[in-house]
């Protein structure tokens, strides 16, 4: 169908997972939350020279699909004479992680495409960051308001776990003129219960 051409599945899937590109100059490590069929980090960590990148889902069928694609790459680029990227597969919540000493804190970058809400992604994301880290997410801008409003909604969560104010970047290739990354700094170090576990988290939201 017109939807599953595989020039929009490039145009959609791959090109749009690495248009973050520019932004991960020096970037050393990298975690791919809700990498699902593997977007964007599967992309990002062939394409990009970064030493480590993980890929989380917490789904188990979805992470046993991230492994065979990730070893899949690796050994195709090793067949070409090429580094392959160094990835580990996390079949994981993105809160337990961030509870564990060897993620908190710890990353440079965290990813997040097609998620959850701005507010949520704060939340879990900034405590896996070091200080000076990045979140980006992919976002959508419909033209009436959606994103203004979900960047509103993200405020309390930005300043209660230490996020600076957001930067919005255009997406300026033709297809993704609705695509924005929405980068955010951690700036100050996220308190020790967050983030909280699910169950709280959807009842009372940091918004």
């Amino acid at each position: 169908s017109a939807h599953r051409t595989p020039e929009r599945i490039a145009r959609e899937h791959v090109i749009d997972s690495l248009t973050c590109l520019p932004l991960l100059e020096g970037t050393a490590s990298l975690l791919d939350l809700g990498s699902g069929a593997g977007y964007p980090g599967l992309p990002l960590a062939v394409a990009a020279p970064i030493q480590r990148v993980a890929l989380v889902d917490s789904i188990g069928k979805k992470a046993r699909f991230l492994e065979v694609a990730s070893a899949a790459a690796r050994s195709e680029l090793v067949d070409r004479g090429l580094p392959g990227p160094d990835v580990a597969v996390l079949d994981a919540r993105a809160e337990d992680l961030a509870r564990d000493d060897a993620h908190r804190a710890g990353w440079d970058v965290v990813t997040a495409r097609a998620v959850a809400p701005l507010a949520d992604l704060v939340e879990i994301c900034l405590p896996l960051l070091r200080l000076g880290g990045r979140l980006i997410a992919w976002k959508r801008d419909d033209g009436a308001g959606s994103l203004e409003r979900e960047l509103g909604a993200a405020r309390l969560a930005l300043r209660i776990c230490g996020g600076a104010a957001p930067n919005v970047h255009r997406v300026p290739l033709a297809g993704l003129e609705d695509h924005r990354l929405v980068v955010i700094a951690k700036q100050r170090t996220t308190p020790d219960e967050l983030p909280r576990p699910v169950a709280e988290r959807r009842r009372t939201l940091l918004r």
